[in-house]
Parts: C-alpha cells; structure tokens; sequence
C-alpha cells in the first residue's frame, strides 16, 4: 500500500513536470526571442535557492547522503524548488535534463511518509529508494529501469536487495499513474541490429570504451565548471546569471537552438540519418557549463543525446549499424556517468527491444568500467572497487576520491566509520 501511495503521488507529479516541460519547450522554440533573457532566469533560479532554498540545493546528492546516513527529514520543499527551476531552466533556453528533478521529486516526496508513519532509518532508506525508482521510471516511461536505478544507484558496485519489492512496486504504480494521466513518453527504434559475432562484439567493446571515456570528459568538466564558478563568483545567483550569458551567446553565435533543452528530435534523428560529427562535443560544452553555473535540471538526457550522436559519429568508421550505435551510445555514456550499468541495459531493452539486449550490455559494461571512480553524483559510495588497485577506496564518496589512486583528506573517513 506505501508503493502504491509513493506511486501515485510521484507518478502525478511526474505528469505535471513532463507536460509543463513540453509547454515550456515549445513555447521556447516558438519564441527564440526569449533565450536572450536565460540570464535573468538564471539569476531567479539562482535567488530562489539563495534565499529560501539553502536546504535542498544539493539536489540528487542530498538524496544519496541521506540513504547512506539518515538525518532530517528532507524538505517537502524540493520538489517544488526543483520543478520551477528546471521549467525555468528549459523554458530561457539552457541546456538540461529532466532526471535529477525526477529523482528529487519523488524523493521528497516519499520521504514525507517517514513523519506521517514515524519510520526506522532502515525503513527510511526503503522509501527513499522507491521515491527514486518511482521518480525515475515515470518520467521516462521505463519502470523495470527505474527500479533497478533505485537499487544501484547510491552504492556503486552493489545493490540494495531489501529494497527489491518497494522499487519495482512503486515505480511500476507511478509509470501506471503517469500514464493515465494521458502523458506520453519519446519512442525510439533501432532499425536493423545485426546477429552477434566474434567481429561486431570486439567492435562494440571499442565503442563501449569510447563512451566511457567521454562519460569521464562530461563529468570532469560539469564538476570542473562548477569549482571555477564557486572560486570566483562569490555571490551564488550571479553564477546561473553569468552562466546564461555564455550560453545564450553561444546561440545566438551558432544560429541554432539544436545544443539547448533536452534535444529529443536529434535524438530521434540520431538512429536514421547521418548527423554532423561534432553534435556530442557541443552538447558536452553547452549542458556542462549550464548545470555547472548551477542552473536546475538533470544530467542523463543530455547524456543520452550526447551518447546518440557520438554513437552516430562512430558510425563513420565502426562498421556496425547506425542505429545500434546510437541505441548503445544512448545509454552507455549514461551508464558510464551515473555508475549504472545494470539500469541503463534494463532501459535500452525497455526502449529498444531485447534484440540489442547483447549489444547494449557489453557496452554499458565496458563504459561503466572505463569510466573509472568519477560520476555525476558525488555523494555515491563505491560498494565495490572496479579495480584491484584501489579497493582502498571502497567504502569511500566518489567526491572524496582523488584520481591516480591517492586519498583526499576527506576520502579518509569513510561510510562504515558514521
């Protein structure tokens, strides 16, 4: 009943945010006027949080913290911060996701139920892994994935297995809701996936490892631009405003709005035609500088546009289908980025099919390897090392981690010592 209850409140919610970011989408490209104001709305989403939203500004990391160390109940607040600054986000033209605001609304929203029930913290941990499935798999139309993100997503290299039956529920009811709600989910088709063979699973691990690579790239930089931002602009809403103003030039320099919002008709286009081969590296500057100047939104559809494109990039001299390129590279530099392997498999058959079910794995796999400790999400443990010479850093933050195998001063406390 608790699934239930999670689902329909998240899976509403997720409804509302999908047909206000569709509004807010075509309004933009009808009014491309309106992208000259991105730093105006940049400095009201900076304000907004500023101001009144210090206790959620973390975000999705919030969300995580709070599954590996129960504390407050987390604001009822979040989900509507979140929802007005991603609409704001998408509507003045900044290059975004919906994801993150996914996970935050249905992560405060099922933790709500912690107070109304008066639940134990292992209890707690149980709903916020549901507000996250649930979250997850309604906005994007992919239940079995959302569960399994639920699961895999705070603890990299583990699952939380009592956690099995309230994530498959309660994202399962929220996809029901959300679609009787009438709102519709993108479909997406690989054309032709060709039968498996020695040859094409060796050129689909060299794929696999460039999209680790570039998963690696994007959340390096996304977190790289945010330090700069948070090291010389001072006063926070001046970041998002700066940021808008880089990013609306840049529009108005290319003459196209193809790089901002989520990109869903390159995307599409992706998996049928030959697309310029630079389509994933303006993608990668546009999302990065606009969530690294602390604009609202999420990382993975980006992600999956800047996977699709670079997939179809590689089409030029990986001698296997355009559209299974696109299909793999859609999740796999997902996979790479989140640290999700198993999720983002569960999502591609969810989308694609089961016939690029081999194709899709071995890549994601391969990226999630490549991808090394770094992430999107900073707060996620590493459960299990995906290298022998740094289990020392098991058990440790992702942000907590310094490359090349040393310890920061922070990676020296770890989640078992709380």
């Amino acid at each position: 009943m608790l699934s239930a209850l999670i689902g329909v409140f998240v899976g509403s919610a997720s409804a509302l945010f999908l047909a206000s970011l569709d509004w807010a989408t075509d309004w933009r490209e009808g009014h491309t006027w309106v992208i000259a104001f991105l730093p105006l709305g940049g400095l009201a989403i900076g304000c907004l949080y500023h101001y009144w939203g210090k206790d959620v500004e973390k975000g999705n990391n919030l969300l995580l913290d709070n599954i590996h160390r129960p504390s407050g109940i987390i604001p009822f607040k979040m989900a509507p911060f979140v929802l007005i600054g991603t609409i704001a986000t998408h509507f003045f033209g900044g290059s975004a996701g919906r994801e993150g605001t996914a996970l935050q609304i249905g992560g405060s929203i099922a933790d709500q139920f912690t107070r109304m029930l008066g639940l134990r913290p292992r209890d707690r941990r149980l709903i916020l892994i549901s507000g996250i499935a649930a979250g997850f798999g309604s906005v994007f139309g992919t239940p079995l994935a959302g569960a399994i993100f639920g699961l895999e997503v705070f603890f990299l290299g583990r699952l939380q297995y009592d956690g099995l039956f309230p994530a498959f529920a309660s994202a399962l009811f929220a996809d029901l809701v959300t679609t009787a709600w009438n709102v519709g989910h993108t479909h997406y088709h690989i054309p032709l996936v060709p039968g498996l063979s020695p040859v094409n699973l060796l050129w689909t691990i060299l794929a696999g490892a460039a999209f680790g690579i570039t998963s690696v790239i994007f959340s390096t930089l996304t977190h790289a631009i945010g330090g700069f931002f948070r090291k010389y602009i001072a006063f926070p809403p001046l970041r998002p405003a700066i940021g808008g103003i880089i990013v609306a030039s840049a529009v108005f320099l290319l003459g196209t709005t193809r790089y901002i919002g989520l990109g869903i008709p390159t995307i599409v286009e992706a998996f049928n035609s030959e697309l310029p081969p630079y389509d994933f590296a303006l993608k990668i500057l546009f999302t990065c500088v606009t969530l690294g100047a602390a604009f609202k939104g999420g990382e993975v559809t980006p992600l999956f546009f800047i996977g699709a494109t670079l997939g179809n990039a590689l089409s030029y001299f990986i001698p296997l289908p355009t559209g299974l390129l696109a299909g793999m590279g859609f999740v796999a530099v997902f996979a790479g980025a989140a640290n999700t392997p198993l999720a983002c498999t569960f999502m591609a058959i969810e989308l694609f099919g089961a016939e690029s079910g081999a194709y899709v794995a071995m890549a994601c796999v391969v990226s999630y390897y490549f991808s090394g400790h770094r992430g999107i999400y900073g707060s996620q443990v590493i459960g299990q090392s995906k290298h022998l010479q740094y289990r020392h850093e098991e058990g440790m933050p992702l942000s907590s981690v310094k490359k090349g195998g040393r310890k920061s001063e922070v990676g020296n406390r770890r989640v078992s010592d709380f």
